[in-house]
Formats: structure tokens, sequence, C-alpha cells
């Protein structure tokens, strides 16, 4: 998974050793990064055979032969794109980059054509009564509503099958017989699909109480409710990478205050700022946890996520949170329902 952090080089490598380290990695390729690893270009095969056709020795700097504007992914990007892209450029890889451009990743096409198989277990919370979105849930729970002609749950397992995962548990409650009669057991895409099965409101990690197989691997727990493209496979990177014990995914919220906003010290007005933008990391119902983290919930009792990780951190326990910035949408609402059905074709179509 961090075979990438073995292809980092300083730019003044010498092209001999930078040869050897391509020729011992599968990726067949070097980064070239300063000290904080941020990317300042890339190294092939290709590229040394052209340097040493234009007369440029082997002792040499890397730098001198390094590609200084390589083709980049950055982190939020979608799976398809960068295939996409990849295809159109025929590259065999592609370094991902965060935000203040350091590498985190490489993405090689091999990968992306083929995804292995994981084994981690997804849960899958569908069990809530979908009150806000009644009528359209009177006869129908909400994990099955259609939104771009199929059910909502559908779709999240198709995302989550795109990364390789196989094993999935939905935790049910509301009309949950409907649930099961359209998904069984997962067998019509080729998955396993297990039910847990809550006789009372056990909340956003209750239910996780009742998982009856134990596993080393981190779990991944998602609100059947949501339809994203968030990256499922950085998502694991990222809780493997800060070895933490929970991760939540969060996203930025902002929230225009209607009016203007004044500033006082005591009795004396010194500003007013109209109509102020406020931003927030809320979070987004998607989380990893540590299979340990389980013996902090209690048995079939209601226990919602928040709780969980305070739990976890007041225990000094290590939490991240993972920011979102692919396509989210919470469908709790009737507009939301409405909404996603709009932007539904552009973004899984």
């Amino acid at each position: 998974m961090n075979e990438w952090k073995q292809i980092l080089i300083k730019q003044d490598v010498t092209i001999h050793d930078t040869l050897r380290i391509i020729d011992s990695s599968a990726m067949q390729i070097a980064l070239v990064v300063d000290e904080e690893n941020r990317l300042l270009g890339t190294v092939t095969d290709g590229d040394i055979r052209r340097g040493i056709l234009k007369g440029i020795h082997l002792e040499d700097p890397v730098k001198n032969i390094m590609n200084p504007h390589p083709t980049v992914a950055k982190s939020y990007e979608r799976r398809d794109i960068v295939l996409a892209v990849m295809k159109l450029k025929r590259l065999n890889h592609i370094p991902v980059l965060d935000d203040d451009g350091r590498v985190i990743n490489v993405e090689t096409l091999q990968d992306l054509l083929q995804t292995d198989v994981k084994e981690n277990i997804v849960v899958l919370m569908a069990g809530g009564l979908g009150t806000r979105l009644r009528p359209l849930t009177n006869e129908c729970p909400k994990p099955l509503l259609k939104v771009g002609g199929k059910p909502v749950l559908e779709t999240i397992l198709e995302n989550f099958m795109e990364y390789g995962f196989r094993k999935f548990y939905l935790s049910v409650n509301y009309k949950a017989d409907m649930i099961k009669e359209y998904f069984g057991d997962g067998s019509r895409w080729g998955i396993e699909i297990h039910y847990i099965y809550e006789d009372k409101q056990l909340g956003t990690a209750g239910a996780l109480s009742l998982l009856p197989e134990e596993t080393e691997q981190p779990i991944l727990v998602m609100n059947g409710d949501l339809l994203t493209k968030v990256n499922f496979q950085q998502l694991l990177d990222f809780h493997s990478v800060h070895q933490a014990q929970a991760t939540m995914c969060v996203r930025e919220y902002q929230f225009q205050v209607p009016y203007g906003v004044v500033k006082l010290e005591q009795n004396r007005l010194t500003g007013i700022d109209e109509k102020p933008v406020q931003r927030f990391f809320v979070n987004a119902g998607i989380y990893v946890l540590d299979p340990k983290v389980l013996r902090l919930i209690p048995k079939n009792e209601f226990f919602d996520m928040p709780t969980l990780f305070k739990n976890i951190f007041d225990q000094d326990g290590e939490t991240t949170a993972f920011p979102i910035r692919e396509y989210w949408m919470d469908i709790g609402q009737v507009n939301d329902y409405e909404r996603a059905n709009i932007e539904f074709e552009e973004v899984f179509g």
C-alpha cells in the first residue's frame, strides 16, 4: 500500500541511483520531491534514455532530466476521472497530491483497471424511519427510494464495490423485509450481504455491537442515505497513515448570517461585518473504525457515533478527521431527494 514511498528521491540524487530505484520498483517511476515531500518532477526509464541520447552522464543529478511538469491528480478527484486522464495521455502512473502539492499516493493504471478484493467489513446503516421524507417513506424505506432509477442503497453498494469491497452488513429496522427482499444475500452483485436486525432504534453506532463476527481489518461504517463519490481507498490509507483508532469523514458547511454582525466593546460599537459567512466542518456520516473500539459500544443499547468518538479521545485514543471534497449528498429531506435526482446522471452516470 505504501510502495510509493520507496520511489521518492531528492533532486541531487544521481541519475545512476535513480535508475536503480526505478528498476527495483514495480511502479517503474521515481518522484523527485523536496524536504516537505512536495513534488518537483517525475523520472521514468524513458526520461533517462532520452537524457543519455542528449549526452547527459549517469552521475549527473536527476534534476537535469526530470519532467518538471508532470500530470498529477488531486486527492479528491474521482477515480473514474483519473483513469480517463491516464488513458487519454497514455500514462501508466500518476502522482496524487494534497492541496499543498505533497505526494500522498501514486495511482497506477493496473490498479485502477483491476481492483483487489478487500477483506474489510462495510456496515451500512439502513434502519432509519425516514420521518423527514414522508410521505415518500410511508410505504418505502428510505434506502430503497430511487435516485437515478435505482435505490440509493444500491448506488452506495456499487461505489464500495468499485474499490474492491465485497463483504457488507446492512443494519435494518423500518420495513426490513422490503430491504432484504430486494438485496437478498448480494449474490446478484457478486458480493456478500448479511443483516443486523435492530429490534429497536440503536442510533448511529449501537448496531455495531451486534456484529456477529470479529475482524482484524478496519471497519467502514456509512449511513445508508448518502450519495457520495468519496475515494474509499484514500480514506483507508489516511486512517492507516495516521494510525487512528477512529476516523470521521467531515465536510465543510457554510452559513451566511443574513444580517450585519456588530462588534462591541461594552456599549461601544467598533465595527460591522455585513452578512458574514461562517464556515464549519460537520460530520459527513462516514467512518473508519479499528475493531478494538467496538468494545466501547454497549450491547444492544442506543448509542450514537459522536459519543463513541468522545469516549475514544477521552481515553487518549487517536481520532482523525478526513475532509471530503468529492460529491456528497445527504438525502434527508424531500428537496434533497429531488436535487439528487437532478444531479445523479452528471455525478454517477
